[in-house]
């Protein structure tokens, strides 16, 4: 990892849409290596629903975009853990995060030596979103 700048970013990853690819490709331009943790069932279940793609399949779904360097799992909603144990130069965060979870990151990457950058929130593009639309969709048919 010599000479790279090394940008840590976390999704869900349930249902990819043009928001997590935006997030993500603004990420990696941050750096040289982009490694993103995808949160667990159980992650995402501290603050959402259970995500309908299983766990394994969206870790090889983010794996696979050209952007990613490295994808890893990410057993709790905050990133830190993993930000300890990976060291990376940058941490991305998101403006759909609360202030609190923003300012742990920023002390957590202070302790390291890295930055956090906040990206901004894509909230015409969701996966809640799109789930809802789908469920109204069918809900219509079946009327």
């Amino acid at each position: 990892m010599k000479n790279k700048i090394i940008v840590y970013a976390y999704v869900c990853g349930d249902i990819i849409h043009k928001g997590h690819l935006l997030h993500l490709k603004n990420a990696a331009a941050l750096g040289n290596f982009l490694i993103v943790g995808v949160l667990t069932d159980r992650a995402v279940m501290e603050k959402k629903k259970k995500p309908i793609i299983s766990f394994e399949e969206r870790l090889e779904i983010v794996s696979s975009l050209k952007m990613v360097s490295m994808a890893v799992p990410q057993d709790t909603y905050s990133p830190h853990e993993n930000v300890r144990a990976l060291k990376p130069d940058i941490l991305i965060e998101s403006q759909s995060h609360d202030e609190e979870l923003i300012n742990k990151s920023r002390e957590c990457m202070e302790e390291i030596g890295g930055d956090v950058f906040v990206m901004p929130y894509f909230p015409e593009q969701s996966s809640t979103n799109i789930k809802k639309k789908i469920g109204k969709m069918k809900r219509e048919k079946d009327d």
